[in-house]
């Protein structure tokens, strides 16, 4: 369903989220109101862009409603995957750690990519709201062991070990 996006508006969208923070939140969100009025109504994208903007304003409640029918309608695989990671979050800082692990150790499953880091920092803090720390600290040390120009090695062996 992303072919179905107008030349431009990729761009067009891309340029307003570099002005989040210089805009106020009302504002910021009617700007992306007026740009997702461009897509069909219901696009996946559209609301990606929308739960995306609430998330970021302060919404959450809202925006995961919205990123939930964004998923529901299908995204193609890297906005899924931020969708995913997004929602995790939203839902975690919703009260709702467990549903952000699912989510996020589903995702883990799937084929990776450029937002393998991210899931993995996200997972972690799921997991330390549910007094899972050691766990969370493996999985975050393991991450950093693959950055780490040295020790990587036994970075990545001491993260198996706790």
């Amino acid at each position: 369903m992303d072919g179905e996006i107008p030349e431009g508006w990729e761009a067009r969208c891309a340029r307003l989220w570099e002005t989040f923070g210089a805009v106020d939140a009302e504002g910021f969100r009617a700007e992306m109101a007026a740009l997702v009025a461009e897509l069909p109504e219901g696009h996946p994208v559209a609301r990606f862009e929308w739960a995306s903007a609430c998330d970021a304003t302060d919404l959450e409640a809202e925006a995961a409603t919205h990123y939930r029918a964004a998923l529901a309608g299908g995204l193609g695989a890297d906005r899924r995957r931020q969708a995913v990671i997004q929602l995790a979050s939203t839902l975690r800082n919703l009260g709702e750690p467990t549903e952000s692990v699912r989510l996020l150790t589903e995702e883990k499953e799937r084929a990776g990519g450029r937002l393998d880091d991210a899931v993995d920092a996200f997972l972690s803090l799921a997991l330390i709201d549910l007094g899972r720390e050691r766990e969370a600290a493996a999985l975050a040390l393991g991450t950093l062991a693959r950055h780490l120009p040295q020790y990587g090695g036994a970075v990545a062996r001491y993260a198996r070990d706790v």
